[in-house]
């Protein structure tokens, strides 16, 4: 039987994806994977010599040497040219490999940069070998001998790569597949340089701080120069089940068709958790917290578009097209071939302030002290909607966008207030937490002065503050 050559070089991505989960706690196993990959499928001097059909007893002696213990405990170093024998770095830094140590632990340790900054306090944590909390903790974890673990392990990894779709197991035989599985691929280590100083940054979605990112990601005279502090707020509880939910989220969007899914969700605005039946579209890292954003089913019903916390999801299970759950608006966007994408969500969101793109765009009037103004929001960007006017002009959109109820009373807060003031007219998200969390970061330096329902409720917010410093 003839079958596809695998080249591929351990890159994170691909790490990763065979880890099917969290890539801190599985890395050995999935640098393991890749090497048996290399076994089965790589070039004529990786590749074993054994038939296309074998069992776990003929791919061991084709691999180990003849004097490779065959019980069932870790074996002991017995020959030095015993694959058994070589460390995790030694399989991964050679000639063949073409990967430069510095440059791969970098790019591993930025992928778990946000993991690793958050101690893990499960019970089990110390005796986890792929606990990697620093860069000593990796270096100690490359020295060990990643193919120094029990038979178990093997007949689990044999599993696994089942499981994933690179072998077959039919009469107690695996066996060898023709078409090797859609994966993240780096074939050499030019490419995956290119990677890591492109795809890896594009994800910032900002030129100027990508540009940053690509000039000073290498060290500098051996010195690091350029870090990155993102505020995390996902608690130690659900870190892992984050990893989880991207890395099966990445299996589903590697299908096609892409499937419909319905997730279990710990609701924090209903307090209650919920089912609702959705197509996930993205994922976002917005304001300290990681989300998918699917159409379908809100946890409230009351849109058809909602940004799920990936912390709060406790199940995603894929349903067929077919099934009866999938709601109306979901099911005919799929029969005319329209389901949601990514630049749906951008288009929203460039036309309103706020993460929250499906919520009602109501129109806002603000009022900077001028000072207040000219230190921190003067040639700053908050949004494409947010711009500067006279005051004039912020006389006009009160007589334009406000009814006669509020609008004389709104017209007497504006004549008491200063032209020399700043102030700027916004499209907003009515209801977006991210935009009263900023409003409320500008207090009290900034005024909303319109829409009136905004402005009374954050005056009853400030009137209830000022009676918690008062009192």
């Amino acid at each position: 039987m003839s079958v596809e050559i695998f080249s591929d070089v351990p890159q994170v991505e691909l790490l990763q994806w065979l880890a099917r989960g969290s890539l801190k706690q599985n890395l050995l196993r999935a640098i393991r994977l890749w090497v048996w990959l290399r076994s089965l499928y790589g070039e004529t001097s990786d590749r074993l010599l054994l038939d296309d059909s074998f069992t776990f007893a003929g791919w061991r002696d084709a691999f180990f040497t003849p004097t490779h213990p065959k019980g069932e405990g870790i074996p002991q170093l017995h020959d030095a040219n015993c694959p058994c024998a070589k460390t995790t770095a030694e399989w991964l830094f050679n000639t063949k490999t073409g990967i430069l140590e510095s440059q791969w632990k970098r790019s591993l340790l930025a992928h778990l940069s946000i993991s690793n900054s958050v101690e893990d306090t499960k019970p089990s944590a110390a005796k986890n070998p792929c606990s990697l909390k620093s860069e000593s903790d990796l270096d100690e974890l490359l020295q060990r001998r990643l193919f120094g673990v029990t038979r178990r392990s093997l007949q689990a990894d044999l599993e696994i790569l089942e499981e994933l779709g690179w072998l077959k197991y039919q009469q107690q035989t695996y066996h060898r597949v023709n078409n090797l599985p859609s994966r993240p691929m780096t074939t050499n280590l030019a490419a995956a340089s290119t990677k890591l100083h492109s795809d890896e940054l594009n994800f910032l979605n900002q030129e100027d701080l990508a540009a940053i990112a690509q000039n000073l990601s290498q060290e500098i005279c051996g010195i690091r120069r350029f870090f990155c502090q993102l505020d995390y707020v996902i608690p130690r509880t659900t870190i892992d089940s984050v990893d989880d939910w991207q890395h099966k989220l990445r299996e589903l969007w590697g299908q096609t068709p892409v499937s419909a899914i319905a997730l279990n969700y710990n609701s924090a605005r209903l307090g209650q958790s919920v089912e609702c039946c959705v197509y996930p579209v993205c994922i976002y890292y917005v304001q300290r917290a990681v989300y998918l954003c699917a159409f379908g089913e809100s946890p409230d019903r009351n849109t058809d578009w909602y940004n799920f916390r990936l912390d709060r999801i406790q199940n995603i299970t894929p349903i067929e097209w077919t099934n009866s759950a999938i709601p109306l608006v979901l099911q005919q966007r799929y029969q005319k071939r329209q389901l949601p994408t990514p630049e749906e969500i951008e288009k929203q969101m460039s036309d309103a302030w706020g993460f929250d793109f499906y919520l009602q765009p109501r129109l806002m009037l603000l009022r900077f002290e001028r000072e207040y103004h000219e230190r921190y929001i003067r040639n700053t960007f908050r949004h494409d909607t947010f711009k500067a006017i006279a005051y004039p002009k912020a006389e006009r959109l009160i007589r334009q966008q406000t009814p006669p109820s509020q609008q004389q009373e709104l017209l007497k807060v504006l004549a008491n207030r200063s032209p020399e003031d700043a102030y700027y007219r916004v499209y907003y998200r009515h209801g977006d937490n991210n935009v009263s969390m900023r409003l409320r970061a500008w207090r009290p330096k900034v005024e909303v002065i319109m829409p009136w329902d905004l402005r009374q409720s954050i005056a009853d917010d400030v009137s209830k503050e000022f009676h918690l410093y008062h009192n």
